[in-house]
């Protein structure tokens, strides 16, 4: 059984990191896919003459050193391949409503465009290890 995940896309808005009381760096993203969008089963052209797109937004977290090179090499608009997990949480809000989330755990990220860093042409594609 595999739970992979890879995504092609551009980042939505830059990064946000934060430190758990243990000392562990989460860094958020969300990157933004798009897919042909469709009318009765057919794609169509949109008021340009382009494809119409749908665009989906996906909650990315990067954890330890991977979360820290995320959040000081991208940034809003950079192309990035996100290799991952799928994670479903579920949990009650102050209403006693149950909730349900879905993230992307990822264990690498690939820049495609230069991001932050005036001279990263030298960052690397980056593991989690």
């Amino acid at each position: 059984m595999t739970n992979l995940v890879i995504l092609v896309g551009r980042i939505a808005r830059d990064p946000e990191t934060r430190t758990t009381q243990g000392g562990t760096n989460i860094t958020s993203i969300s990157v933004v896919t798009d897919r042909p969008a469709r009318k009765d089963g057919k794609t169509y052209k949109d008021e340009n003459g382009y494809t119409a797109k749908d665009s989906e937004f996906h909650r990315v977290t990067c954890f330890n050193g991977l979360g820290q090179n995320v959040a000081k090499y991208c940034t809003k608009g950079q192309l990035v391949t996100v290799e991952g997990r799928i994670h479903y949480t579920q949990w009650e809000d102050q209403d006693g409503t149950k909730r349900y989330g879905c993230e992307i755990i990822a264990d690498k990220v690939d820049f495609l465009t230069k991001g932050r860093a005036s001279n990263n042409e030298g960052a690397p594609d980056i593991d989690e290890d």
